[in-house]
């Protein structure tokens, strides 16, 4: 799929991608034959217009910033807490470098800790622990997420499916927060990751638990 080349690159660049993006994919939901070879091509679309959203979403929330706009009142637009505002779209400086603290995401933690997720649901310990450290290992056994799933589903009902996962850096750690679906409620799948990289923490939480630190 081609596409135009953006006006620029701020938030009218990314706005723009974004509304072609949904053009097009509205003109091939309506017409899949036309310009469009198969349905893989569709999920294609949906996914570059998701990440130009995304992009625009995140722009423009700076952009709001730097207009003086309140983080509550961000908030307040995006449905959301202050503070969960802030920890999804704020760029905070770590005291101790200087430096943005996101600079310190791990790479792909968004993916690896939404396939821990799978494995979890789909009980494959061997692969959801491949990356533990020595103390999530020791503490997090086979029995004992299976024990922790077991209870979810007790409290919660069959699992249904997940959104998109979020991830920031809260002090040492990347942090990925990933919503989960159940037939009777939400939670919160909850992956942590230490400064080697390595999972420092695995939880199931409520979704009002979702501004508590890494090991909440």
């Amino acid at each position: 799929m081609s596409e135009p080349e953006a006006p620029d690159g701020g938030v009218a660049g990314l706005a723009a991608r974004a509304a072609q993006g949904a053009r097009l994919l509205a003109e091939a939901s309506r017409d899949p034959g036309r310009g469009v070879t198969s349905d893989l091509a569709l999920v294609r679309m949906a996914a570059d217009l998701h990440a130009a959203a995304s992009g625009t979403l995140r722009a423009a929330v700076d952009r709001a910033r730097s207009a003086g706009r309140t983080w509550q009142e961000i908030g307040d637009v995006l449905g959301v807490t202050r503070q969960a505002a802030f920890q999804r779209f704020g760029h905070p400086i770590d005291p101790r470098t200087g430096k943005p603290m996101s600079a310190a995401i791990r790479p792909g933690a968004a993916e690896h800790a939404t396939q821990l997720v799978i494995d979890w649901i789909g009980d494959d310990y061997p692969a959801m622990s491949r990356d533990f450290n020595d103390e999530v290992r020791e503490k997090a056994s086979a029995q004992t997420m299976a024990a922790a799933w077991a209870q979810v589903t007790g409290m919660v009902g069959a699992y249904e499916g997940m959104d998109e996962a979020i991830v920031r850096q809260w002090g040492d750690y990347t942090v990925v927060d990933i919503p989960l679906r159940f037939e009777a409620g939400e939670m919160n799948a909850r992956v942590s990751y230490d400064t080697s990289g390595k999972v420092a923490g695995v939880f199931i939480l409520n979704p009002g638990a979702a501004a508590a630190g890494p090991g909440a």
